[in-house]
């Protein structure tokens, strides 16, 4: 049997109970993930009471009145709270969502919220996305033209313009990157769905003119070829878009051009 040594400090250990339920009131228990790497301690799970009665219906509400009325020191990222900015991505009931877009009511029994699985974490619910920002830059997600600019736009039919349906509304939460296996072990150099439904965004818009390029920068056994079409990526998207299709269009383009 293969026996796995765990880094040090990275067992997950029963945490504190911040408050105790009174008799009123419609409680439920949220055990939330806490890790601060400047104390030195394996991450813990604490418990939080609320009163759903007195906080509004979804999770990203239940943290911050726990933020607000019983600790404090909890930490996470939040913004927009309408499922826009992609800020409070993190991992609920054992799936990667958007905290505002997921209702109390729709988990059962208590609520588990972890930060994004495969990230290194800051502190408590907040990952280190820096590589998966760099991996997008590396995409230059940005449009990209070598004739003259037009005098007052450039054009695009509305059959072209459909062709981004599904793709420009991508809000890189990285909810999908990060419920990838291959991402998981890869992460390094696999670009994973997040990034490449990014770039069959630019690869399908027909005022750019750098596809040759970004076909080029694709072509690695590892920044596209890792994806094994598990669609673990489109199961998680709280957009309801499907990164895996777009995947598989990027192949299929460089399957196109070696014709």
């Amino acid at each position: 049997m293969v026996a796995f040594k765990l880094p040090r400090n990275s067992k997950v250990t029963a945490g504190k109970t911040w408050n105790t339920p009174p008799a009123e009131g419609d409680w439920k228990a949220f055990h939330v993930y806490r890790w601060n790497q400047e104390d030195g301690r394996n991450p813990r799970l604490d418990t939080y009471w609320v009163d759903c009665k007195t906080c509004p219906p979804m999770i990203l509400d239940a943290l911050i009145k726990i933020k607000n009325e019983i600790d404090p020191t909890l930490t996470f990222r939040r913004s927009c709270r309408e499922g826009i900015c992609g800020s409070c991505a993190m991992n609920i009931d054992g799936t990667n969502t958007l905290a505002c877009l997921k209702a109390i009511d729709d988990v059962r029994g208590p609520v588990r919220v972890y930060p994004l699985p495969s990230m290194p974490v800051v502190k408590d619910l907040v990952p280190d996305m820096t590589n998966f920002y760099a991996q997008l830059q590396s995409i230059q997600p940005w449009l990209q033209t070598t004739s003259a600019t037009p005098p007052e736009e450039r054009r695009q039919e509305i059959e072209e313009r459909a062709k981004l349906d599904g793709l420009y509304e991508c809000i890189l939460c990285a909810c999908c990157s990060t419920s990838c296996p291959s991402y998981w072990w890869n992460s390094d150099r696999y670009l994973g769905p997040a990034i490449l439904l990014q770039a069959h965004r630019w690869l399908s818009d027909s005022r750019d003119e750098a596809k040759g390029e970004r076909l080029d920068n694709l072509e690695d056994p590892f920044r596209l070829y890792r994806c094994h079409t598990i669609l673990n990526c489109t199961k998680a998207c709280p957009k309801g878009l499907n990164p895996a299709k777009a995947i598989a269009e990027i192949k299929k383009m460089m399957v196109e051009r070696s014709v």
